[in-house]
């Protein structure tokens, strides 16, 4: 037969293994729009349960908000439900352009190119641009789809250690020699919610010629004085070569990613980024609630304020509470539980409490490093953060790891 019986046992007892570790991981169902309290089964098949919900990307609450859905809805009516074509050919419609030129406004980059999701705009951005006489320098934590795009590529890869500018400035030096070198970093760093230092990079890029890729995925929308992003915050709008963000995430929630920077990268990726040239257009319901969401945040501050202030009263509570936590000023807000099984069976009890959270562990995090890693949103309310902080101090209690810092957590649950 095609598929070996010995390779079908090999894959059961893979599988088998992840779950007698207590670290297999069980989707959940969800049968209510996207918010800040959604409704899940509870336990899978027997009812549903309203619950907190701590783990989306919807940093500004627009992924149902009432006026995106509707532009939704206005987009299939008026331009349909797909483009049944990539954009070379027969995929592109004048709102596809408006959306590009909206997003460049936004960003404050030369122009703007779509592409299906972030990831693919990671996965055809390097290998559109760069060759075999480049060089590419990430820090060693940003996203897998960088790294995923990194490989397709044929320059030179190389990398150094996080947020370490010591560290990038001797492979500057090291690089001199290459035709162009690319520093390649996060925004906000997804797992950790730190901040790549963009004003310290950007020095030693124009100290070294060398180029600035940005993925600021998660961070467009809402960091920054106005929601443009690191580089607003570190105050270097304009002098960032490359910046790939998605739609996903801050920006309504759903699909679609883009390349947006100097005008050459950008016209480059139209010619011969792969994920570009071989996928479907961004479907029009998407275009325009995209282009409703930009007009919503260019015209207030009140959902990226909000989101702010409940990061605040979040990281405080969670501190004074005695978990170990990631410093930041991110809406991202990791608590560090060191041991994988630990932080499945705490995500596991407080889903019980009703509060919505994720495990991570290795791989999607380095070995040691387990987490639970919560979001806010603008769509949180302090009331709700109060109950889900009482959730966390109870259950926290349970497992004895209050006050405790990392050493002590290790010698009570191991890596």
């Amino acid at each position: 037969m095609a598929y070996p019986a010995a390779l079908r046992e090999a894959y059961r007892a893979e599988l088998q293994g992840i779950r007698e570790k207590g670290i297999y991981k069980e989707e959940r169902y969800i049968h209510s729009p996207q918010a800040a309290g959604i409704d899940v089964e509870f336990p899978a098949g027997a009812g549903l349960k309203r619950v907190v919900n701590l783990c989306a990307n919807n940093y500004l609450g627009l992924s149902s908000h009432p006026e995106v859905v509707a532009a939704a809805h206005r987009g299939l009516d008026e331009r349909g439900y797909g483009m049944s074509s990539v954009r070379f050919i027969c995929g592109t419609q004048d709102i596809h352009r408006e959306l590009e030129t909206q997003l460049t406004a936004f960003l404050g980059t030369e122009d703007t190119i779509l592409f299906p999701s972030c990831m693919d705009a990671n996965g055809g951005v390097f290998e559109a641009v760069l060759t075999d006489r480049d060089v590419m320098i990430a820090d060693r934590l940003v996203h897998a789809s960088i790294v995923d795009g990194m490989r397709l590529c044929k320059a030179m890869q190389d990398t150094y250690k996080h947020a370490d500018m010591k560290h990038l400035e001797q492979k500057l030096q090291e690089h001199q020699d290459k035709r162009a070198r690319m520093i390649i970093t996060d925004g906000v760093f997804s797992m950790d919610g730190d901040l790549a230092p963009l004003d310290q990079i950007v020095e030693l890029a124009e100290r070294y010629q060398a180029m600035v890729f940005v993925d600021d995925s998660h961070a467009s929308g809402f960091m920054g004085r106005t929601g443009r992003g690191t580089p607003e915050h570190f105050g270097v709008q304009g002098k960032i070569d490359i910046i790939t963000t998605t739609l996903g995430k801050a920006l309504g929630g759903a699909s679609g990613g883009c390349v947006s920077g100097r005008q050459e990268i950008v016209d480059l990726c139209r010619q011969k980024a792969r994920p570009y040239l071989f996928s479907n257009a961004v479907p029009p319901p998407i275009v325009y609630a995209a282009l409703k969401v930009l007009e919503i945040l260019s015209t207030s501050t009140e959902r990226r304020d909000k989101l702010e202030a409940n990061t605040a009263f979040w990281r405080k509570g969670l501190k004074e509470a005695g978990f170990v936590i990631k410093d930041g000023e991110s809406p991202i807000v990791p608590i560090m539980l060191f041991n994988a099984k630990l932080s499945q069976d705490i995500a596991r009890d407080l889903y019980a409490e009703g509060i919505y959270v994720i495990g991570f562990f290795f791989p999607v995090v380095a070995a040691g490093q387990a987490r639970i890693r919560t979001q806010l949103s603008a769509d949180h309310d302090i009331p709700m953060l109060a109950e889900a902080l009482e959730a966390f101090k109870r259950v926290g209690a349970k497992y004895g790891i209050l006050g405790l810092d990392k050493k002590g957590i290790i010698e009570k649950y191991g890596l």
